[in-house]
């Protein structure tokens, strides 16, 4: 194992980074070096405040302490997709929710597979909400239940999206949202991380976590 220097001088001048740099060399800490190539890198302090302090403590993905997850067994994330590691994201699963592969979801935006009845708002009514591959969710955009988003949509800050648009390659925008811009499918660069993890977990286990925890 290779290290600088510099980098040995910077873990001893902080006893904490010591005990994490020790610690995240445990197996089970794989995923930490397995998504430093993404774009929501995993580390100790996301990890810690999650299944340590208990902060959205069921979710398989790293989610922001200040986002909220409900219903996680009903939640299907796809490859290198995590709702609500940024902060402020509120994701509501009473019905099933789907992300697909590469997903970005922005800062506080709402994403709801279910909503109250509206003459009895103690009953609680179930939908089914999906949002594709290589989709980016602007922040503060809001996506009600029911609603089908395809490959490739933006959504664009702010809109609220109460249709779906299932054909994807566009941009919506507005309230409520509409295709404000159709997009080449063409130029869409579709990426894919060598090391592929959804959420926490390496994507050759994840079928077998998918029937012993979640219903979707």
């Amino acid at each position: 194992m290779n290290i600088t220097n510099n980098k040995i001088k910077h873990i001893i001048n902080n006893p904490f980074r010591i005990f994490t740099w020790l610690i995240t060399r445990l197996p089970y800490f794989k995923f930490i070096k397995g998504t430093q190539s993404a774009n929501d890198r995993i580390n100790f302090d996301i990890w810690f405040r999650q299944k340590i302090l208990g902060f959205n403590k069921a979710a398989y993905w790293p989610v922001h302490f200040t986002s909220k997850i409900v219903g996680v067994k009903n939640i299907l994330v796809g490859v290198g997709t995590n709702p609500g590691f940024n902060p402020g994201v509120y994701i509501q699963s009473t019905g099933k929710l789907y992300f697909g592969d590469y997903t970005t979801v922005g800062q506080n935006t709402g994403i709801m597979s279910g909503s109250h009845d509206i003459y009895d708002h103690r009953i609680l009514t179930k939908n089914e909400t999906r949002i594709g591959s290589y989709c980016w969710i602007g922040m503060n955009a809001t996506i009600l239940p029911g609603v089908v988003l395809g490959d490739n949509t933006v959504v664009a800050s702010g809109a609220v999206v109460s249709k779906s648009v299932p054909e994807g390659n566009c941009i919506i925008g507005g309230v409520p949202a509409k295709i404000i811009k159709r997009l080449d499918k063409d130029k869409f660069v579709h990426f894919e991380y060598k090391k592929k993890y959804r959420g926490y977990i390496s994507e050759e286990k994840f079928e077998k976590y998918r029937k012993q925890h979640l219903s979707i």
